[in-house]
C-alpha cells in the first residue's frame, strides 16, 4: 500500500454501480471533498515537518510531504549536503501551506535552523562536541556551519599554539564545543582549542611537576616578541628574555630563532605556582669572557664595534659577549661637556686603549684619546708666551670669552683683554660662539690645562697716543652715544670713549644734553691706567664766561706808604704773595 492510500476508508454506503454509470447523485461535493481530504496528511503554517525527496535537478529540489501538493526547494538549500539524493527523508519548514497559486510554500533552511537553534542550545548546556565545517575567513577568526547556523570561530580558539595561516582550515570539518550564545542577536560562538585543552592540562601539569632549575628541555619556538621568545615545552610555555638569547647584545630576536623551530632551553626560574617559567639559550654555551685572551692587559690595543651608544659612552663589542665602555671623558683630551654620539656612532669599528680590565667582574674600560698624545705634555713648545694663534670661540662668561685652539687646548680672554678702547659689558657684544678670533698667549696654567689669552695685545696700546691728544683742558667734538643714570657716554675720534656727569651735560641755554647730540666736551681728567677720561661740555662756555668776567673788572692799585700797589688775585695763592704781604705789613707797622 502507497503513502497516498495508507489512509484510505471506503465509505460504507458508496454506490459502485451509480459510480460505473457515471452517476453519483446520492453523493455530494462535500462528501467527495472530505473523502479526499481525509486521504491526506494535515500540515499547519510554521510547522516542520518530514518530507521525502521525489526529484531533484540543478535548481530545483522537489519534497512531497503527504499533502495534496509538493513543495519546491531551490536547490542552493541543500548545497551543504552534496550527497542528497531521491528518496532521502528531509525536515522541512511549511511557510504557506496553499499560496495563490495554490502552491504548497516549503523551506528547508529555515527548518534546519530552527532544530539547529535547539541543537546549539543543547550542545552548550550539555557541553557536547559537535562537528562543523569552515565555511571562510573572517576578521579575527572564521566563520563555521553548525546545524546550518553560521556560528563564529575565534582565531584564539583554533588551536592551542597561535595560527599564523588561517587559510589552511578553510573547507575543513572539525570537531568543536560550544562556549557562547547570545539570544537576543543568536550569535554562536565555538571553540577548537577548548577540546583540546583538558588534555594539555594534564600534559602541563604532569610537565610542571617535573620542573628543576638548571633542566635542560626541547622546546619548539611559539611565537617570537620585540621582547623574547616563547616556547612551547609540549603544552606548557616559557619566555626566553632578549637578555638571555645570546652572549652578545641581540636588536631582534629573529636573528636568533625562527618560528616553530626547534631548540634546547634551559629552566632558569619559576614561580611558586610554576605558571611563569623563565628559560635561557646563552646559558648552553661557555660564557665568553672565559675564552678572552689570557695575555690582554691594561695598556694593550685592541679593536671592536660600537654596539650601543648613550650620552656617557659608548659600549664597544670585543668579540660576541665581551664589551668595554669608553667614557665620554676617555673620547677626546678636551675637558668640554659633550655627547658621545660628537665622537663615534653605532656600528663603527675602532681601535681602542684598555684602561682597566676586571675579569671577575667581566668588566672593561677603554679610552681611544689615549691613541693620541696629550697637548699638555708640551703646551710650551706649542703655544709658548707670547705666541700668536687663532682660535675658536667656545662660550661666554660674564668676565670673559672660552677659546678653543686644538682638540684638548682651551684659554680664556678676559674681558678686559678684548679692545683697547671699547668698554665691552659682556662678550657677546664683541664676538659670538663659532666665530673666529686671533688671539696672543699671555699666560700657561699647565696644572689646571688652561691658558690665558689676549686679542688687544696683538695691536699696540693706543692709550699712549691718546694721553698726547686728550691733554687736561683740551676740547673735542663728541657724540653721546648712551645715556645712564649717573651720565653719558661720549664717543671721541680715533675710537675712544669719554664719560660726563649730568652737572657736566647742561647745555648754555640751560637745557639738558641729549642722545645722539654732538656737542664739545672739554677734557677735565684724563687717566691713562685705568683708561677713563672724564668731560664736561658745560666747562667749554663757563670757562669762557668766567675769564670774560675777569677781563670785565679793571684793576684797582692802592697807594700805600710803602708805595707797593695789590692786584685783586685769583683765589690761588703763591709762595710769592705771601712774601710780599708780608712785606708790607711790616712797613705799615713801622709808618704807625
Amino acid at each position: 500500500m502507497s503513502e497516498l492510500t495508507k489512509n484510505v476508508k471506503p465509505l460504507d454506503d458508496f454506490n459502485w454501480e451509480e459510480f460505473e454509470n457515471g452517476s453519483n447523485v446520492n453523493v455530494s461535493k462535500e462528501e467527495l471533498d472530505k473523502a479526499y481530504d481525509e486521504t491526506l496528511n494535515k500540515v499547519s503554517e510554521r510547522q516542520v515537518v518530514e518530507g521525502k525527496v521525489i526529484s531533484i535537478d540543478k535548481k530545483e529540489v522537489i519534497v512531497n510531504i503527504g499533502y495534496k501538493s509538493d513543495g519546491i526547494i531551490s536547490a542552493s538549500e541543500f548545497r551543504y549536503n552534496p550527497e542528497l539524493k531521491i528518496g532521502d527523508v528531509v525536515e522541512v519548514y511549511v511557510e504557506n501551506p496553499e499560496d495563490k497559486k495554490g502552491q504548497l510554500v516549503l523551506s528547508h533552511k529555515k527548518a534546519r535552523l530552527s532544530k539547529s537553534w535547539e541543537r546549539v542550545n543543547a550542545a552548550l548546556d550539555n557541553q557536547e562536541i559537535i562537528q562543523g565545517y569552515i565555511k571562510c575567513r573572517t576578521k579575527g577568526g572564521m566563520i563555521v556551519d553548525v546545524f546550518g547556523i553560521e556560528a563564529f570561530l575565534p582565531g584564539s580558539q583554533i588551536d592551542v599554539h597561535p595560527i599564523r595561516d588561517y587559510d589552511q582550515f578553510v573547507g575543513k570539518t572539525m570537531e568543536f564545543k560550544v562556549v557562547k550564545i547570545n539570544q537576543e542577536y543568536r550569535n554562536v560562538v565555538v571553540s577548537h582549542k577548548a577540546l583540546i585543552e583538558a588534555e594539555l592540562e594534564a600534559q602541563k601539569k604532569e610537565i610542571i611537576a617535573k620542573l628543576e632549575k638548571g633542566q635542560i628541555l626541547e622546546g619548539i619556538v611559539k611565537n617570537i616578541t620585540s621582547y623574547g621568545v616563547f616556547v612551547d615545552l609540549g603544552g606548557v610555555d616559557g619566555l626566553i628574555h632578549i637578555t638571555d638569547l645570546s652572549w652578545g647584545r641581540v636588536d631582534d630576536p629573529h636573528k636568533v630563532v625562527e618560528l616553530d623551530q626547534k631548540i634546547n632551553v634551559v629552566i632558569l626560574d619559576f614561580d611558586d605556582e610554576k605558571k611563569r617559567i623563565a628559560l635561557g639559550l646563552k646559558q648552553l654555551t661557555p660564557h665568553p669572557w672565559d675564552a678572552l685572551d689570557a695575555e690582554l692587559k691594561v695598556g694593550d690595543h685592541i679593536k671592536g664595534k660600537v654596539v650601543v651608544i648613550a650620552d656617557y659612552g659608548a659600549f664597544v663589542e670585543i668579540q660576541p659577549g665581551v664589551e668595554g665602555l669608553i667614557h665620554v671623558s676617555e673620547m677626546s683630551w678636551s675637558q668640554h661637556l659633550r655627547s658621545a654620539q660628537e665622537f663615534l656612532k653605532v656600528g663603527d669599528e675602532i681601535e681602542a686603549v684598555i684602561l682597566t680590565l676586571d675579569r671577575d667582574e667581566r668588566k672593561m674600560s677603554l679610552g681611544i684619546k689615549q691613541l693620541k698624545e696629550d697637548p699638555w705634555e708640551t703646551i710650551e713648545v706649542k703655544y709658548p708666551v707670547g705666541s700668536k694663534h687663532n682660535a675658536k670661540v667656545r662660550n661666554f662668561t660674564n668676565f670673559g670669552v672660552f677659546v678653543e685652539l686644538e682638540e684638548g687646548v682651551d684659554g680664556l680672554i678676559h674681558i678686559s683683554d678684548l679692545s683697547w678702547t671699547k668698554k665691552v659689558k659682556h662678550p657677546s657684544e664683541f664676538t659670538q660662539v663659532g666665530a673666529s678670533i686671533d688671539v696672543i698667549v699671555l699666560d700657561i696654567d699647565k696644572e689646571n690645562r688652561r691658558l690665558s689669552l689676549g686679542h688687544k695685545q696683538l695691536e699696540d696700546n693706543p692709550w699712549d697716543v691718546f694721553e698726547t691728544v686728550y691733554t687736561v683742558g683740551s676740547i673735542h667734538q663728541g657724540k653721546i652715544t648712551e645715556m645712564l643714570e649717573k651720565g653719558a657716554v661720549v664717543s671721541l675720534d680715533k675710537g675712544v670713549e669719554g664719560f660726563a656727569t649730568p652737572k657736566h651735560l647742561v647745555k648754555e641755554d640751560g637745557s639738558q644734553a641729549t642722545l645722539n647730540e654732538e656737542l664739545p666736551f672739554k677734557v677735565i681728567e684724563f687717566n691713562k691706567d685705568s683708561k677713563r677720561i672724564i668731560l664736561s661740555h658745560s666747562r667749554t662756555f663757563e670757562d669762557v664766561q668766567r675769564e670774560e668776567k675777569k677781563a670785565a673788572k679793571k684793576p684797582r692799585a692802592k697807594k700805600e706808604d710803602a708805595g707797593v700797589k695789590i692786584e685783586n688775585q685769583p683765589a690761588a695763592t703763591t709762595l710769592g704773595d705771601i712774601d710780599v704781604l708780608a712785606q708790607l705789613k711790616e712797613k705799615m707797622e713801622k709808618g704807625e
